[in-house]
Parts: structure tokens; sequence; C-alpha cells
């Protein structure tokens, strides 16, 4: 198979169509000014080749906002469908999402679903995930910047934009990238929850603003950013489930994911992340040696860290050394069955 990735600085989806010729799949990232317009585009330029799209901030080896960038894949077997109204019931449209990955003839080592999603993103996972993990079949993907998505010319609010990509020419395999670590070994009992806002008014009892600001010595003003080295996270075996801190409400914080009663959390602390995204680019090398491509999705807040560290240029380059490299930069990251903050997850194809 072939992974082409074309983009266009000025925003033309004709510019960014350059080079892109019979493809099975198309993956459209643009900004929302654009993206009525560039989904009609498309459309009428590819009619019969499945696609989705959103909005985000679409990079290669470099980047640059109010890009519009198309990845287009070949020699694939691919189908694209919709789930609707994630906010309420995504289930409705199940049987359909099992219908189109029927489709693709699926298999555990060469089959990958890959998802653009406008909200609620944890229950809809769940509701895919219930059909993909009895066919051991991997998900990456992420959430559109302004709550919309679209499925083969069609636009969508309050959904989920879905592609299945059965790879013709090998394997695939999805990978999630990690840059925190626990500070300390104390933890935190949430409670005071509100589900549906994100927000966690208590921390052990005591006020979660105050708490936040107590454990860095930091003023309220620099909460916001100082979840970019600061998170909290919910430890669920080996694995450390990343909490966003979105903005301060009232005593309370309000985050990018849920956050249940009772739930135990953890400070964490950034760790050398250019180190581990050396370990990535090796764990890729090691099991395919060059890829025919790599789709990612960065957290915006991965985004923001690495301009402010004077990263990101390096990041993209580095990425790009494995082989076509490409994706965007999400309001949030999905990987198999899990709703992440602050991380990337991304398909490899061989």
């Amino acid at each position: 198979m072939k992974v082409i990735s074309g983009k266009s600085e000025s925003g033309r989806l004709e510019d960014a169509l350059r080079g892109i010729s019979n493809p099975d799949l198309l993956i459209l990232i643009t900004t929302k000014d654009h993206f009525e317009a560039h989904v009609r585009e498309l459309q009428d330029r590819f009619p019969n080749v499945p696609s989705i799209g959103t909005t985000g901030i679409f990079y290669d080896s470099s980047v640059r906002e109010g890009t519009v960038g198309v990845v287009a894949m070949s020699g694939v077997k691919a189908a694209a469908g919709v789930l609707r109204s994630a906010s309420t019931m995504p289930i409705r449209d199940i049987e359909a999402f099992e219908k189109t990955l029927r489709e693709v003839g699926p298999s555990s080592k060469d089959t990958v679903c890959i998802d653009l999603c406008a909200g609620n993103d944890a229950c809809v996972l769940t509701t895919m995930y219930s059909v993909l993990d009895k066919q051991g079949i991997s998900l990456t993907g992420g959430t559109s910047l302004d709550g919309i998505v679209s499925v083969n010319g069609e636009i969508y609010e309050d959904a989920d934009a879905y592609a299945f990509v059965k790879n013709l020419g090998g394997r695939i395999k999805t990978y999630k990238e990690n840059i925190y670590r626990p500070a300390d070994d104390r933890t935190f009992v949430a409670s005071k929850v509100d589900r549906s806002n994100y927000y966690v008014g208590e921390l052990n009892g005591k006020p979660s603003k105050q708490v936040y600001m107590d454990l860095l010595n930091i003023p309220e003003s620099q909460i916001s950013t100082q979840t970019f080295k600061n998170p909290f996270g919910k430890i669920t075996g080996e694995d450390i489930c990343i909490i966003s801190l979105k903005e301060v409400k009232g005593n309370g914080l309000c985050c990018y994911r849920q956050v249940n009663d009772s739930d135990v959390l953890t400070l964490l602390q950034i760790k050398d992340y250019r180190e581990i995204v050396d370990e990535t680019i090796q764990k890729i090398q090691d099991d395919f040696g060059r890829p025919s491509g790599v789709f990612a999705v960065n957290c915006m807040f991965r985004y923001l860290l690495f301009q402010d560290e004077h990263y990101l240029s390096d990041y993209l380059r580095s990425m790009s050394s494995v082989g076509t490299f490409c994706g965007f930069f999400a309001n949030g990251e999905h990987y198999n069955s899990q709703f992440v903050n602050q991380s990337m997850s991304c398909v490899v194809f061989e």
C-alpha cells in the first residue's frame, strides 16, 4: 500500500490534491472557515472514493496553521460511515457500523478503524469497541477542533466519522505515546464531580483548584498552561490515563475528559520527551523497518508545549525520518478503546 499526503498553506484544496490520483481512501483536514467548501470540492473531485474529514491543524514534516491537508491511501480496501447522535445515543448506528466493517473483510493483522469525532468521545469509543474488540481490530483517531466531521461528502455535527482500512500489502499496528509519569506516590480521590461538564469539585475533600495550586506553588492564572507539564492522571494497571485541565470553575477544575466520583488520581510530570519520541521511532522501525506510512493524531497541548520548547520542527522532522508521516493536532486522541489527552496515537502501515 501507499500513503501520500498533500497540503496547501494558502488553503487551496486543489493545490493539496496535486500528485494524488486513484486513491482508495481520502482523509481531509482543514479549517472551520473552509470546511464546507472543501468537503464539497473533494466529493466532486473523487465522488466514488470513501472519505472522512474534520478540522484541525494538519502536519507532515512541517506545520503551519491555516493549512489544508489531504491524506490519500492506495493499495487498501476502505469503507466509511458515521455514528450520529454522539452526545446521546451513538449506538443507534451500530448495525451500520458492523455492516461497514464487513465490507472490507477485516482481520486483526491488517485492518484498522480510523475515526474523527465531534465530541463525547469516551461514549463513542465504548460503542465502537464493543464491535471492534470481538474481532481484534485496532483503532486510532481524534477529536475535531470545531465539532464537525464529514463522511463521503456529507457534513455532520454531534457525530463520529469512521473509516475501516484493510491493508492489501501487509500488516498494520497502532501505537500510543505518553510523555508523562507520576510526580510521586501521592494520590487524590475525586469528589463533587459533574461528569456532564467534566468538572472535579474536590480532591481528598479539599477544593481541587486549591489542591492543584498548592501542589505546584502556582497562582490561579497559571493553571491552564501548567497542565502542559503537570496534568493529572488516572492509573489503570500499568497504563496511565492523562487528564488535561481545561479551566478553573469556581473552586473546582474543568477537565478535557470525564472523571468519576471516587476516581483515584495522581499528579503527573513531564519526562524527557525527546528520548521518548526516539523510543517510539525505534519501536516502529523494529516492527516495520521502513513502513509505507504513518497517520498520527497529536494533542493540541503537545503542539503548544513543543512550540514553547522550540521542539516542534525537530519533532516533525524526526517522525518523518520513519517514512511518510502525516496527521493533525486535535482536541483529543483515540487509541483502541481509550480516549486520551496530551498524547499521540498513530497507525503504521507495512
